[in-house]
């Protein structure tokens, strides 16, 4: 299965959503949008196929969101691409690319919906939570 992760390694919702592919057995390609922002085009195809608005994608802690008045309704989707090139930060990840769909997976789990269901092994997170129980369920 090909699956492709938006990540940011400093992000622990990010870690945990990569451990989790590992964790059944896809290695994922993995593009480190900080590094290598993703295109203009590419982040509008990715809205598009995950179905929300541009501002559904839009990251506020830890970014210039409120300095760069990104909360203003009349901006357009061309104003808030021009800062997301400017501070790819601003993109809210991680965003999981899967043949079985297009999410941005917070929380972590949020990514077993894009991945086979089948052979879930436990799973715990970094701060302790478990995801998938010892009998290989999701735990809600």
């Amino acid at each position: 299965m090909d699956v492709v992760i938006y990540h940011n390694p400093a992000c622990e919702t990010s870690r945990n959503t990569l451990a989790l592919i590992r964790h059944i057995g896809i290695e994922p390609h993995v593009v480190e949008y900080l590094k290598t922002p993703p295109s203009r085009a590419m982040i509008l195809g990715l809205v598009q196929r995950i179905g929300v608005s541009l501002r559904n994608l839009l990251r506020e802690k830890g970014t210039p969101f409120a300095e760069l008045g990104l909360g203003d309704p009349d901006l357009t989707d061309d104003q808030i691409l021009d800062a997301i090139d400017a501070h790819p930060v601003l993109l809210n990840r991680p965003i999981i690319v899967s043949p079985l769909g297009v999410k941005l997976c917070r929380p972590s789990e949020a990514v077993l919906d894009l991945l086979p269901p089948d052979g879930l092994k436990p799973f715990t997170k970094e701060d302790g939570e478990v995801v998938v129980d010892a009998e290989g369920r999701r735990v809600r």
